[in-house]
């Protein structure tokens, strides 16, 4: 049973494949439970507006979420920070976009169409939460994740492919 069990801790945390996108999930899920947590914090106990409230949970969770996947999930040791950080903060400041306008554009449907926002309303005192997990899945694996995965932590050289588009 020890061997089984060190098996699955190796593979977990080696670099790539499937345990790669594993450890990326648990990297953003951490980080959603920050971003929702702020969020609902900041609507239920200080009255934000909630396009605001998602604004800065998205802004938080994505701090928390570029930290955990430089030291863990992508393993990104042979990279230097700086070029981490200038790919993160373009790709991250389009997630905070994405997220922010998301939910807001879906939440603003949502109580356009009557029957939705009966039915939403029934079950859930501020229906913009459905928006906001909506819209969360899927930015974080349509965007976040390849974006990150084949941009922000990978050793590309900005110089060198700025220079390649300009000579095409």
């Amino acid at each position: 049973m020890g061997r089984w069990v060190k098996h699955i801790m190796r593979q977990m945390t080696r670099k790539g494949g499937f345990c790669l996108f594993l450890r990326a999930q648990l990297s953003a899920q951490m980080a959603t439970l920050v971003d929702f947590l702020l969020t609902i914090l900041l609507v239920r106990c200080f009255d934000l507006y909630y396009v605001y409230a998602t604004f800065i949970g998205s802004f938080y969770g994505g701090v928390f979420n570029g930290v955990v996947n430089y030291k863990w999930t992508f393993k990104a040791k042979g990279v230097k920070k700086t070029h981490v950080a200038i790919k993160f903060f373009v790709v991250w400041i389009c997630s905070i976009g994405l997220n922010t306008w998301g939910t807001y554009l879906l939440t603003e449907l949502f109580a356009k169409i009557p029957w939705v926002k009966h039915t939403l309303s029934i079950y859930f005192d501020d229906y913009f939460l459905i928006s906001k997990i909506l819209v969360a899945v899927v930015v974080a694996i349509c965007w976040n994740y390849n974006m990150q995965r084949l941009f922000v932590y990978k050793n590309t050289h900005l110089k060198k492919l700025l220079r390649r588009n300009q000579e095409t």
